[in-house]
């Protein structure tokens, strides 16, 4: 069941959309500290040093989030006078958030708790030309399905706040036990109704779409998918809140939480290459989604005039031609077209750090990172400036989808 310390707010959260939030800010700074500390803990003097707060304040914080089951002991610390220090851990299997990629051909679901492990995960075929109702349809049957399937693996340990029952990783999302697809397929229940504690849904796909209000506009190749309120579909149909963005920005926000560019102020583009070819980018530590989320078209900036005719209408864009070298298996050329493409984008905004990432790099990373590198150090060259870093990127779009659920939770939302 739903913890009692998250509340529904609308307007709450990352872009504006329904999501799960904490009592407060200072909550927020304290389940982010607590999560930082793994399961070794701290202490409340700790949590006042760094949050600022008092003693007091934090004493009453740390007791309802024990109350609720959001934070336990982790033992005790020897102290410089006086009795030991209790410490406090957050418990990660008190919540949950479920993260979506919706791509073209196929759906990836994840489940992660509260510290952002991937517990469970299924990936299940897709086909956009379907209409829209159908693949909601698919979408609630994959995720309540995968949601059922961790309640019936972890069985009543959750009742009592004990371990997963030996999952030991990130096991398949399906069908296991009496609450698996056949029982809900087409049905209304929702996730709520389930025992695992959902705080929401985060879903990634194509854009162009307006991610506060959760609407898709005319999404490359399927022009009937414009107008459609996703996100408003999926929370009637799941009984959760849930958030909508375009794949590249949920892989981008997932990767800067991570670390993935160093410090917190840092500045980098993620180059997805997958069915299609995006950018997510981040701006001084924040996703930058523009004021229509139409900031990260990467794919669509002409470079060739008069070239090959792209799903978008246009000629020449970087994604038609870095798609027909890889229909042709020029993986080579693919990414001296993916470099020139990205050097644009260094040009225009000056990051830090270029990543690339996506089904197509993954799976043949290296003509794509020498083509990127190679076009990005002779434009340093020419320019006198230092060589840009160009790094495969580790993480999935699905992953950083539940971030848009999570990130807000923990005060790190970024916008």
């Amino acid at each position: 069941m739903r913890s009692p310390g998250w509340a529904a707010v609308k307007g709450a959260g990352a872009g504006g959309a329904n999501l799960l939030a904490v009592r407060s800010h200072n909550t927020a700074l304290v389940l982010d500290l607590l999560r930082a500390a793994g399961a070794g803990g701290v202490s409340r003097l700790e949590l006042a040093e760094r949050t600022g707060l008092t003693p007091q304040a934090v004493s009453k914080i740390t007791a309802r989030l024990r109350e609720e089951g959001l934070a336990a002991e982790a033992g005790h610390r020897a102290s410089t006078g006086g009795k030991p220090r209790t410490l406090l851990r957050l418990v990660p299997e008190a919540g949950h958030a479920v993260g979506v990629h919706l791509d073209r051909d196929g759906v990836r679901t994840v489940l992660v708790d509260l510290a952002g492990t991937v517990v469970a995960q299924r990936w299940a075929p897709a086909d956009f030309g379907v209409g829209a109702e159908g693949v909601v349809e698919l979408v609630v049957r994959e995720v309540t399905a995968g949601v059922a399937s961790l309640e019936a693996a972890e069985g009543p340990s959750r009742s009592d706040g004990g371990d997963r029952g030996g999952l030991g990783g990130a096991a398949p999302l399906g069908g296991a036990g009496p609450l698996g697809v056949s029982a809900l397929a087409g049905s209304d229940v929702g996730v709520s109704a389930l025992g695992v504690s959902v705080l929401g849904v985060g879903v990634a796909l194509p854009g162009p779409l307006d991610h506060l209000r959760g609407v898709l506009h005319r999404v490359t190749g399927f022009p009937e998918w414009d107008g459609f309120p996703l996100r408003d579909a999926l929370a009637r149909r799941l009984g959760v809140p849930v958030v909508v963005d375009k794949d590249t920005n949920a892989a981008a926000l997932g990767l800067a939480l991570g670390g993935a560019a160093g410090g917190s102020g840092s500045s980098f583009a993620y180059l997805y290459f997958g069915t299609g070819l995006g950018a997510g980018l981040v701006l001084g530590g924040a996703v930058h989604r523009g004021a229509r989320t139409g900031a990260g078209e990467f794919g669509h900036q002409v470079v060739q005039w008069g070239g090959p005719l792209c799903g978008c209408g246009d000629r020449g864009c970087v994604e038609a031609l870095c798609l027909a070298a890889v229909a042709r298996g020029d993986l080579p050329e693919a990414g001296r077209v993916l470099g020139v493409g990205a050097a644009n984008l260094v040009a225009l905004l000056d990051v830090d750090l270029v990543l690339i990432g996506g089904r197509t790099v993954t799976e043949a990373p290296e003509p794509f990172l020498r083509g990127v590198t190679e076009v990005l150090d002779a434009r340093a060259h020419r320019t006198g400036e230092p060589p840009l870093p160009v790094r495969v990127a580790a993480g999935g779009v699905a992953d950083g989808a539940a971030q848009l659920v999570l990130a807000p939770v923990f005060g790190r939302a970024d916008d």
